[in-house]
């Protein structure tokens, strides 16, 4: 028998976003099946007026504190703040810093938020976000050849928010449904650039999302051959097919989440470059 769930406080304090945190924080607790972390995320603490506000709610809630401030005497707080209370204190990035600055022989600079500078690659991160969401599900394929990626699948096979995750790391990416019984569009057979990657997922898993999504759908649709798993068998036959003619690689996302998909998809754009 599982044990009962238990739950723990999990602050974050952070004076950028709080994304290097939300990461860290989270990939450490999905280790304990048993415990699940009520998360406090406190983020731009860049003052100590704002840091006595979080420490009112570590006191009334106390937890692991986790934390990514580069300001040394702000950090020093934090520190003796949770030793006075007795809690767990880590500071994420400064073991990291520390490798760094040994192997490189010079401290870091402690700039706030400098990951999040407007610089070249900021804005090359803001075009490919601007030009997957216009070719998205088979739009403006007249210039889908200026894509990075390319993603063809049938429907649920997580074409569009896989193609916004790797926007955001700055991959130009588009997406074409593959729907059985139609010819795939020309442009996406003929391009020569881009890498196209076909999504493919079992029956079950394309069933159930489904399922799920027409849940709210009204008037006569008939959603009967939409999620019946035989009728999903043949569309996926058909993705399979169409992928082995042309020489496109596939990926299952039956048990992948986004974050591992398009890691595999760069994975194979760094074996075609």
């Amino acid at each position: 028998m599982s044990k009962p769930q238990s739950f723990f406080h999990l602050h974050m304090i952070s004076d950028a976003t709080g994304e290097t945190l939300l990461a860290a924080g989270r990939a450490a607790a999905s280790q304990y099946n048993d415990a699940r972390a009520i998360e406090h995320i406190y983020p731009l603490v860049r003052t100590e007026k704002q840091l006595e506000r979080a420490f009112a709610d570590i006191e009334a809630e106390p937890g692991i504190v986790l934390y990514t401030v580069v300001d040394p005497t702000l950090a020093s707080k934090i520190d003796q703040h949770c030793a006075g209370l007795g809690l767990p204190c880590v500071s994420v990035l400064e073991p990291v810093l520390t490798v760094f600055q040994s192997y490189l022989g010079t401290p870091a600079g402690r700039r706030v938020g400098a990951q999040h500078a407007l610089d070249a690659q900021y804005f090359r991160r803001i075009d490919a976000l601007n030009f997957t969401l216009e070719h998205d599900d088979g739009q403006m394929l007249h210039d889908i050849g200026d894509a990075d990626i390319i993603l063809v699948g049938i429907s649920r096979t997580s074409k569009t928010p896989t193609s916004i995750y790797l926007a955001n790391r700055g991959v130009k990416t588009a997406n074409v449904p593959l729907v059985l019984g139609m010819p795939i569009p020309d442009e996406v057979t003929r391009v020569e650039g881009p890498l196209v990657v076909g999504l493919v997922a079992s029956a079950e898993r394309i069933s159930h999302v489904r399922q799920n999504r027409v849940l709210g759908t009204t008037g006569d649709y008939n959603s009967q051959d939409y999620t019946d798993r035989s009728m999903i068998a043949e569309e996926l036959t058909y993705a399979r097919q169409l992928c082995s003619r042309h020489g496109w690689p596939l990926i299952d996302v039956t048990r992948r989440s986004i974050e591992e998909t398009a890691a595999a998809i760069l994975a194979l754009r760094a074996k075609a470059r």
